[in-house]
C-alpha cells in the first residue's frame, strides 16, 4: 500500500536520482524541464500556482518509491491534470504502483475537489503506462502526432481522460483492487 505525502525539498534529490537521461526527463517532466534534472528546476516546478505535488510513499517502509502531481487546477471548468507520474524505485515497479498512484490522486481529484474532468498525457510507446491508466479508467482522447522531438526521433503523444461519472463507476472496482 502507498500513500501521496507532499513533494519536499529533502525529496528532490531521490527524485533527481531517478531521472537519468534525456529521454527519461522528457517523458516525466516534458519541455519545461532540461538535463540534467536539478533543485533549481524543481523548485521553480513546486512554486507553480494550482499545483499539488506528491510523493509517494510505501506505507510499510516509509521509503519514497514515486512521484505524482495534480496541476492546471481550473476551478471554473472543474477539471485538473495529472503529470509527472513517476514509479522511480526499481524495485517497485511492476506491483500495481502505478494503480495505487492513480487511485489516490483520482480521490483528491473527484472525491475532495469536486472536479469533473481529468486527463493526462502519455507517450505512445508507453504501453505499460497506458494499460495502468486505462484500468484506472481513462480513456483515450486522441494522438497528438509526432509532438516532441528527441534525438532524430518524434514521439507521439496520447490524450486521455475520465469523467466524473466515470469515477463514480470505477470506484467500486478500484477501492476492491487497493
Amino acid at each position: 500500500m502507498i500513500a501521496l505525502q507532499h513533494f519536499e525539498r529533502t525529496h528532490m534529490k531521490k527524485l533527481i536520482e531517478w531521472i537519468e537521461t534525456p529521454e527519461f526527463l522528457l517523458q516525466w517532466g516534458g519541455p519545461n524541464f532540461t538535463y540534467p534534472l536539478d533543485e533549481k528546476q524543481l523548485e521553480r516546478y513546486m512554486e507553480e500556482p494550482d499545483r499539488y505535488i506528491y510523493s509517494v510513499v510505501e506505507q510499510e517502509t516509509e521509503m519514497i518509491i514515486g512521484h505524482i502531481s495534480l496541476g492546471r487546477i481550473d476551478k471554473e471548468n472543474r477539471s485538473a491534470r495529472v503529470g509527472k507520474v513517476l514509479v522511480g524505485d526499481p524495485g517497485a515497479r511492476g506491483k500495481g504502483i502505478g494503480r495505487q498512484m492513480m487511485t489516490a490522486i483520482l480521490k483528491i481529484a473527484f472525491d475532495e475537489m469536486h472536479l469533473h474532468r481529468v486527463s493526462l498525457g502519455v507517450f505512445s510507446f508507453n504501453e505499460p503506462a497506458i494499460a495502468c491508466y486505462e484500468k484506472v479508467g481513462f480513456q483515450k482522447d486522441g494522438l497528438l502526432r509526432d509532438l516532441r522531438k528527441m534525438g532524430d526521433d518524434y514521439w507521439s503523444l496520447w490524450e486521455m481522460s475520465m469523467l466524473e461519472d466515470e469515477w463514480e463507476k470505477n470506484r467500486v472496482h478500484l477501492d476492491r483492487l487497493s
